[in-house]
């Protein structure tokens, strides 16, 4: 039993009141497996547009605050929830000048990111404070995630030095260093006498929360142990911080990211047309035959299909896959794409999928429940990208008996073991170099295998038989929170 640590998490989304990326994903599954650890857990993101009060049951607490930006003061509102199926405490902060927009970090009608960031999430760490001090509970640690809440760490320290509270702050993608001119300093409420030339709240010219968040946390994290080499070691994985980050490589540790079982889950999956299990796997086969049908592809059960369900992004791998997709095409093969993003991708998938009708559907579009589908129908799932933190698909995939083809790479390189037909042994299929011919050499071979099929069912409920629940990550977070209140007391 563990002793009752107090801690709340705060994030700038949590899944299911809004959602963007992983992130969400942690910050809304990783306090079920905490909760029943006998942590007082509870979970704090801004009130978005978007997200549905009735629906989820979202009340105001009677809190009201004024957070100091600047030279004006900014009013915000608390209010208060819970997640859906469970009594853990989620509050959310008000203010319609920062969050009462169609998005959550990109504007719909540009697809670019709101030029105010900066001062939207200064807005919401301070205003994360003065929420605390009047819910009249104070944690004894600040879990903090991404950049959004990077300056939290170190508005805590200065004005209460004092304080007993924890810091541990987690990096899901270090790609993302909210990186703002110096002026921010004015609405953060420091003077710009701490930026200096290697400073902490100075960065090549800028001030970067990330770095920030990093410097004044007790314990750093990222989302998987090869990622937090990775981020050490060059630059092309570090984005400039590596050094900041081997500085503290004593404190920095690397904790996979684990998948809810609760809604990860073939056997009672509600999205999908037929439940299947290890035990029972027939329901694999009606769940592809369903898919087919669904995206407009040829019912062709024995025609092996790859899945992506991404975000059209660089970082996915979409700039050496392609070259190649008209030769995977050519393959006895067939593909679904789901997502949004970059515009050029999306295109070069609506043109794929025009000239190539029976072999390529792609969805332009996020559909959480066709998300689930794809997952229970392919048989092959793609992730090469460039740098992967953590992933969660190919978690997804080998759960739900779906083999996945990856590049080894973070949390891709720490959750999949190559395949071994032959030798019955493996999860899926791995490649190591960043190029063209590589990826096209590794799908080949996944499409060969596929023609075993003793041997690719086995391959598949090898998958199914890991466990990729939250208990065994969220037993080392809570040695994370241990940690750093010992580093307070």
């Amino acid at each position: 039993m563990n002793e009752n640590i107090k801690v709340l998490l705060v994030s700038a989304e949590a899944y299911p009141f809004a959602k963007v990326g992983g992130l969400a994903d942690v910050a809304g599954s990783l306090p079920k497996p905490l909760k029943q650890r006998n942590i007082d857990i509870r979970v704090m993101i801004p009130l978005y547009d978007k997200i549905d009060r009735k629906k989820f049951g979202i009340e105001y607490s009677g809190v009201d605050f004024n957070v100091q930006m600047g030279d004006r003061e900014v009013a915000g509102k608390l209010w208060c929830g819970k997640f859906p199926d469970d009594d853990i405490p989620a509050y959310f902060i008000e203010c319609a000048e920062y969050f009462g927009r169609a998005g959550i970090y990109t504007d719909p009608e540009t697809g670019t990111a709101y030029p105010d960031d900066g001062e939207r999430f200064v807005f919401f760490s301070k205003a994360v404070i003065e929420a605390v001090h009047g819910l009249g509970w104070t944690p004894d640690v600040f879990h903090c995630n991404d950049y959004q809440t990077g300056i939290i760490p170190a508005l805590v320290d200065i004005k209460y030095p004092e304080n007993k509270i924890g810091f541990l702050y987690s990096i899901h993608n270090l790609a993302y260093q909210g990186r703002f001119e110096p002026e921010i300093l004015e609405l953060i409420g420091l003077g710009r006498d701490r930026f200096y030339p290697m400073g902490e709240f100075e960065f090549f010219g800028r001030v970067n929360f990330m770095k920030i968040g990093i410097l004044f946390s007790g314990i750093v994290n990222t989302v998987s142990p090869t990622y937090a080499e990775e981020i050490q070691s060059t630059e092309e994985y570090g984005y400039g911080l590596e050094g900041v980050l081997r500085s503290i490589n004593d404190r920095l540790y690397g904790v996979i990211n684990g998948i809810d079982t609760t809604v990860w889950n073939p056997g009672i999956d509600k999205h999908i047309p037929a439940n299947f299990t290890r035990e029972n796997f027939s329901g694999k086969r009606v769940c592809k035959l369903g898919l087919l049908e669904e995206v407009g592809l040829p019912k062709e059960p024995d025609v092996p299909l790859i899945a992506m369900i991404t975000r059209l992004a660089d970082q996915k791998g979409f700039d050496i896959l392609l070259p190649i997709m008209e030769d995977i095409l050519k393959e006895r093969v067939m593909f679904v794409l789901l997502g949004t993003g970059k515009k050029e991708y999306e295109a070069a998938f609506k043109d794929l999928a025009a000239k190539y009708p029976g072999k390529l559907a792609a969805v332009i579009d996020f559909k959480g429940p066709l998300a689930h589908r794809i997952e229970a129908g392919a048989d092959m799932f793609l992730m090469p990208s460039r740098y992967e933190p953590c992933g969660l698909n190919q978690m997804y995939s080998m759960a739900y008996g779906t083999v996945p083809v990856v590049r080894k790479t973070g949390g891709l390189a720490d959750t999949v073991e190559p395949a071994d037909i032959a030798g019955k042994s493996g999860t899926g299929f791995v490649f190591e170099e960043y190029k063209s011919g590589a990826l096209l050499d590794v799908v080949r071979a996944a499409i060969g295998a596929y023609s075993d099929k003793n041997g690719w069912k086995e391959l598949a409920l090898r998958g199914m038989a890991k466990d990729l629940s939250w208990g065994p990550s969220a037993e080392k977070y809570i040695e994370l929170y241990r940690q750093t209140l010992a580093l307070k007391r």
